[in-house]
């Protein structure tokens, strides 16, 4: 049986939720300073990334143990093999849209409380993974400390999954299960919109 919903926790909930809508794709390739410091800005200040990273989380604290550990760790690792193929030059089709569609994806899965195998989840969080690498690693300047800047991005990625597992493990309460499954909705929402603006739809 779920726990009452302490007060305290929803307004945090929510804080965490209200992410501000912004036009701007976080994988755009300008304004891409250099090193540690804009390593771990670059995922905070790009939403389109922010809301895939938070839903990772919170996916992994609904689905509990071991995926609540496994999904986090499985997204920056194979995110750094997108990265080395995006370095490489290597073309991949449909970056953008697919990029959109994992917050579409993710929030879904979230807000449906969907709860599939472990190897099932941690191969669909890996697929949207490998493209989020490959958008940056496509970004990284050449004149770019490019391990200072890796590091920078998974320290941030990594607290981004974090901020999901802090806000996911309200599933065990009756009121912080419904706020949950409301961020999911929410962060599908937000990569509805990205998509609509990579297709063209939103200017």
């Amino acid at each position: 049986m779920k726990r009452d919903f302490p007060d305290a926790a929803l307004p945090l909930a929510l804080l965490m939720a209200a992410i501000p809508l912004s036009p701007a794709f976080a994988h755009t390739g300008t304004g891409v300073a250099l090193g540690l410091e804009s390593g771990f800005l670059h995922p905070l200040t790009g939403l389109d990334h922010l809301v895939a990273m938070v839903a990772v989380g919170l996916w992994g604290a609904q689905l509990g143990n071991p995926a609540i550990w496994v999904l986090p760790i499985t997204f920056p690792l194979v995110m750094a093999v997108g990265g080395l193929i995006g370095l490489s030059g290597i073309d991949l089709p449909f970056v953008e849209l697919i990029i959109a569609f994992s917050g579409i994806a993710l929030g879904a899965m979230v807000a449906f409380s969907v709860r599939p195998p472990l190897w099932v989840a941690a191969t669909l969080v890996g697929v949207f993974a490998i493209f989020h690498g490959y958008a940056h690693g496509r970004e990284l300047p050449e004149a770019a400390d490019a391990v200072s800047f890796a590091v920078g991005f998974v320290v941030a990625t990594g607290l981004l999954h974090l901020s999901g597992i802090l806000i996911g493990v309200l599933v065990g309460y009756e009121a912080g299960a419904k706020v949950v499954r409301a961020c999911g909705a929410a962060i599908g929402c937000v990569g509805l919109y990205f998509l609509l603006g990579a297709v063209g739809f939103i200017e």
